[in-house]
């Protein structure tokens, strides 16, 4: 018998991937179920960027092997929105790489800069990619807590009370995902300074920014924080264009390069009609934002109106794609939404997948139109 590797002992298959199969069976069955539970946008993308891909098609390289950094105009696209975004500004040509997608950025960092023993800082709760990616290339995970009290921030005390002296990355995730917790004043302040102090490199998964939020942030915004920081940033939520798998990873070109080095040896570069598709995205107006943003305010007080018909509590200054709620004392999460699958035929993310920070909260995701939310909230009243 051929026997797998022994990293794949220490990861589990990714739990949408398990759940969706028991809820597609479900539907097949022809319960009417209605998913809550993830983030993949049921708009549009901007008109302009569906015409690009089009007109790509038909370039005559549009079929050619492409650079492993992207179009040039690809990259200028990115070092542009994000100086008219975030004030932060990047050399195109050094400091910006696309990726296909976010989350292999995740996995690219994690090559270009662990090795089998070393440490990372993680969330709890998290985004799970950032433990099992952590997992595979044989780092320890050593999980920070963050809780509501604290408004789901680092509590650094308790940071500088660890044993650092493993730990080479750390991961934030500003806003938060699962909870919408914005960052405030003083967290990248903060998270630099630390950096900086222990040689620490640390990466702001950064995603969710535009949605629902007026004062998008970057980490690279911060005085001297390209020498310890990295930033990834993604086109799938913020444009309608998760399937596209358009990202990003901004920093130093030091970093850059190490990334490089692991990227240009798992691809041969982004479809060429993608990244025209994405050059129109990133030079959007803020009227797109405006546009949808009202879109989502419409649904979220629909999913406030869901969560409170389920006793649950919320944060209403929350940001981002997602409700992040309170169960009431004592119900467990998993059994919680199992009960609301098989009853009221509605799947919702227990805070469980997270980490054990996460039990006692269930996430509603906002990709679902207004008729099927009132739809959900007729079921559970």
């Amino acid at each position: 018998m051929i026997e797998a590797a022994n990293r794949l002992q220490t990861v589990e298959e990714y739990y949408f991937s398990k759940k969706l199969r028991e809820v597609n069976f479900l539907i097949t069955s022809g319960k009417p179920i209605i998913n809550l539970g993830i983030g993949s946008p049921d708009l549009q993308p901007p008109q302009r960027v569906v015409e690009a891909i089009k007109k790509g098609l038909l370039a005559p390289n549009a079929h050619k092997y492409q650079s492993y950094q992207g179009l040039p105009e690809l990259r200028e696209a990115i070092a542009g929105f994000y100086k008219e975004h975030f004030s932060v500004s990047l050399s195109a040509s050094t400091e910006v790489l696309p990726l296909m997608g976010s989350k292999e950025g995740i996995m690219h960092i994690s090559m270009a800069y662990l090795n089998e023993g070393d440490a990372v800082l993680i969330p709890n709760p998290g985004y799970p990619t950032y433990q099992s990616v952590t997992k595979l290339v044989g780092a320890k995970p050593v999980f920070y807590e963050l809780d509501a009290a604290n408004d789901w921030l680092p509590d650094f005390e308790a940071l500088e009370q660890l044993d650092l002296s493993k730990v080479k990355l750390m991961w934030v995730n500003y806003p938060h995902m699962p909870t919408g917790a914005q960052p405030n004043t003083y967290l990248f302040e903060e998270l630099v300074a630390f950096a900086k102090r222990h040689g620490i490199l640390i990466v702001n998964d950064n995603p969710y920014s535009f949605i629902l939020n007026d004062a998008p942030k970057s980490i690279l915004s911060v005085a001297g924080a390209k020498d310890v920081c990295l930033e990834l940033n993604s086109l799938s939520k913020t444009f309608n264009m998760a399937g596209w798998r358009v990202g990003m990873v901004v920093g130093d070109s030091k970093h850059i390069k190490n990334i490089l080095k692991v990227k240009s040896n798992m691809d041969s570069g982004m479809f060429f009609g993608i990244q025209k598709g994405a050059i129109e995205a990133l030079k959007c107006s803020d009227m797109w934002f405006v546009t949808l943003n009202s879109v989502y305010k419409q649904r979220r007080d629909l999913v406030w109106q869901l969560a409170d018909a389920l006793n649950c509590t919320y944060d209403k200054n929350a940001v981002g794609l997602f409700v992040w709620a309170k169960l009431p004392a004592s119900v467990k999460a998993e059994a919680y939404i199992d009960s609301v699958l098989k009853n009221n035929h509605i799947f919702i993310t227990p805070g469980t997948i997270f980490g054990s920070k996460g039990e006692g909260y269930i996430r509603f995701s906002l990709c679902a139109s207004n008729e099927v939310l009132e739809e959900a909230i007729k079921r559970v009243r």
